[in-house]
């Protein structure tokens, strides 16, 4: 794998691949990025899975786990204040613990869990479209339509990062339309004896639930991969991450607590698609069409989201030799990463067709909380060995919040499985075998 191409610039200093980027992403485009990335097609079912397990106590959950991914976002502001390196979450880590941890962050979450993610989403996306093609469910149309889908996304993002981040926002404001429309229709009309519970859920319970809505919050980080052109990080970061956090924790309250105030009992029984049945109970067959037609916009919108995100870290694994240097090529006219934007795509894509996500979609419930440690812990790391970027967040109670976000990461941890554990396990293996194999492998062409 040779060198990572440098251009020289105008003034003839030689500029690295990240500083041949546009930094034009702020604060309202971040954070917005960041709520699209985490808001996907799980929150329209979720209610009734969690209503099932603790009844009118799933809000508990929510607070719960809203704290705990509050604290680790709070942990990735402060790191992510003074790197402005593209890969966000892998970039965290490799600044923390080096290239080698980086590397098998990069292993675990871009590859484990973020393309596997990219190409399950796609899934669900042309299964929705299905009910309304049904040539769609198989053959040929279905690969086209994967295709396409993946294919308009690559043409967009290849043609500059301010294309990709309107498309973003433009899917972000369509799925929190009808989520907003029908949090305010249903206050007319929610029976507010039935969100009454009389004794706080065991503990088991709730750290079940909180696993299981903990899915729902994750995924906001991904709009930090593009670190390398976010504009002034010391102050768009944290604005970004900490008003994402608050605006997910208020707006799944609300969702919760209206679809239990209209289904009452039965919310645990619609286990389907609840928020649809509850938003029929309100506005009859338009409201559950309004509802359906906000998961088909959830999920191409978290998939939008993935196309900006999951390339940037490519383009920096390709940085630093891990990759083939074609991944960290910036298009002269455009100023994205051009390859690396269609190697995801194209990955995706065969991924998609294939169905081999679905052998690998085990990594990415466990996958994502490893890392989530990581960066807490991280957080702790840098906080103690390196001096304080001058205007950078440092989050408050000096290492409360690290320690606390590290407690909460492997409190959800226990209550994953054993088959979970083993499948990271095995990845984080591979990824090691591969990283020495491929220094052994430099040594050699040096000596």
């Amino acid at each position: 794998m040779s060198t990572p191409p440098f251009t020289m610039d105008r003034s003839g200093i030689v500029a690295t691949p990240d500083e041949q980027l546009e930094r034009v992403i702020g604060p309202w485009g971040l954070g917005a990025n960041a709520v699209n990335s985490a808001i996907g097609g799980g929150i329209f079912v979720l209610p009734g899975l969690v209503a099932a397990m603790l009844g009118p106590a799933a809000i508990a959950a929510y607070l719960v786990c809203g704290i705990a991914v509050g604290l680790v976002l709070t942990c990735f502001a402060e790191i992510g204040s003074t790197v402005q390196r593209s890969g966000g979450t892998v970039a965290y880590v490799e600044e923390a613990f080096g290239p080698f941890a980086g590397f098998l962050a990069w292993v675990v979450y871009a590859v484990g869990f973020d393309v596997v993610s990219c190409a399950a989403i796609g899934n669900l996306l042309v299964d929705a479209l299905a009910f309304l093609l049904p040539s769609l469910s198989h053959g040929l149309p279905r690969v086209a339509a994967f295709a396409v889908l993946f294919g308009i996304l690559a043409v967009i993002n290849v043609a500059g990062v301010k294309q990709g981040m309107r498309l973003s926002a433009v899917t972000t404001i369509s799925k929190l339309l009808p989520l907003v429309m029908f949090i305010f229709a249903g206050l007319f009309v929610i029976r507010w004896h039935e969100l009454e519970w009389a004794a706080w859920p065991p503990a088991a319970k709730l750290g079940e639930g909180s696993l299981l809505i903990f899915f729902a919050f994750q995924g906001a980080e991904e709009a930090l991969s593009p670190s390398a052109e976010i504009r002034d990080v010391r102050r768009t970061v944290p604005r970004a991450m900490l008003g994402c956090i608050a605006t997910l924790i208020v707006l799944y309250v609300a969702l919760q607590a209206v679809s239990q105030g209209v289904l009452g009992r039965d919310l645990g029984r619609f286990t389907g698609a609840p928020l649809a049945e509850a938003a029929a109970r309100i506005a009859g067959p338009t409201g559950r069409a309004l509802m359906l037609t906000g998961v088909a916009l959830s999920i191409f919108g978290s998939l939008s989201a993935g196309m900006i995100a999951i390339p940037r870290s490519f383009f920096l694994m390709a940085q630093n030799g891990m990759l083939p240097a074609a991944l960290a090529r910036v298009h002269p006219r455009f100023r994205t990463p051009h390859i690396a934007i269609i190697t995801v795509a194209v990955t995706a894509f065969l991924l998609s067709i294939s169905g081999a996500f679905r052998h690998l979609a085990i990594l990415s419930s466990v996958s994502i909380l490893f890392v989530y440690l990581a960066i807490c812990l991280g957080a702790l790391r840098l906080r103690y060995t390196r001096e304080c970027t001058p205007g950078a967040f440092r989050a408050p109670g000096g290492p409360v919040v690290g320690v606390l976000g590290a407690v909460a990461v492997v409190w959800l941890l226990t209550y994953s499985t054993r088959i979970e554990f083993a499948m990271v396990g095995a990845t984080i293996l591979l990824g090691t075998a591969y990283y020495v194999a491929h220094r052994l492998w430099l040594r050699r062409r040096t000596a």
